[in-house]
């Protein structure tokens, strides 16, 4: 039994899509899925059935992609903001899918008991530099050729800005994670990184402000985590902090991965942690 992880499986694409059907059963293991599954719900609901036949159990945080409000037919309006969301959980709730409105589920397998949090918490823009202002960031990041179609297509209603999400859900998060008892381990799974430090986007440095929150850099701390998934980079990379491995894990667009190889050769292994893996993190504490 093992715990894996993928993210931004981008089932736009037909060789995406194709891969996916293509993946062996997995038995017992459990699979997180670390947002930007699809835009449409069609390709949403593909997802869903094909991972619920091929692990245990699966869980689902949205990505920046799956909240983006595009009409599904033509001249039908699109479900948006909150509305959206919801009805994607609900959607991931029919297929048994544990998601961020669920109680916090506990593995109890090899490496466990440790307890696996799926979050929602979206981005405030605070992830740029202290001269730049919050009504400056998106011109600053144009500047370098930065833009996010989150701009045009991540509708925040009934919020008064994504900022104002952002914020509400963090605090109710905040909450529900100082609920678990002292001592527990846990990972937390979050499709925006949760530093500002593992930001490694070379191709366009200034994309940061659509990254995540300066309000949880420190969370890996404070909630004991063990793990922290995350992706909306596609750059699979492992890092570590305060003892604390950090997972980008990405799968992609179809020119970011090798197709020949399939899908499965990029689900990460989250625990039983490997041998070299626990030394590892010794030594960084």
């Amino acid at each position: 039994m093992t715990i894996k992880a993928i993210s931004d499986l981008h089932l736009a694409s037909a060789a995406n899509r194709d891969a996916l059907l293509e993946l062996p059963d997995f038995g017992d293991d459990w699979l997180i899925v670390a947002g930007d599954v699809a835009e449409r719900f069609e390709h949403m609901q593909l997802a869903f059935a094909t991972l619920t036949r091929k692990f245990a159990k699966v869980f689902w945080v949205p990505g920046n992609h799956d909240l983006w409000a595009i009409p599904e037919e033509r001249n039908t309006p699109a479900l948006a903001g909150e509305e959206r969301y919801q009805a994607m959980v609900k959607c991931a709730c029919d297929h048994g899918i544990v998601t961020p409105e669920d109680p916090y589920e506990t593995w109890t397998g090899p490496g466990g008991p440790i307890v696996v949090a799926p979050l929602f918490l979206l981005y405030d823009y605070s992830f740029r530099p202290d001269h730049v202002s919050r009504d400056e960031v998106v011109a600053w990041a144009r500047e370098e050729g930065a833009v996010c179609a989150d701009e045009m297509f991540l509708n925040h209603s009934p919020f008064e800005s994504r900022d104002h999400w952002c914020e509400r859900r963090c605090a109710e998060t905040e909450r529900r994670l100082a609920e678990i008892p002292d001592g527990m381990p846990t990972i937390l799974i979050n499709h925006f990184p949760m530093r500002s430090d593992l930001i490694h986007i070379p191709r366009a440095p200034r994309f940061t402000p659509w990254c995540g929150t300066r309000r949880t850099e420190d969370w890996h701390i404070r909630f004991n985590a063990r793990v922290v998934i995350s992706g909306h980079l596609h750059t699979r990379r492992t890092d570590w902090r305060d003892g604390t491995r950090f997972e980008e894990v990405s799968l992609g667009y179809p020119r970011q991965w090798d197709q020949s190889r399939g899908i499965a050769p990029y689900l990460r292994d989250i625990l039983p942690e490997e041998e070299t893996v626990q030394e590892a993190a010794s030594s960084r504490r």
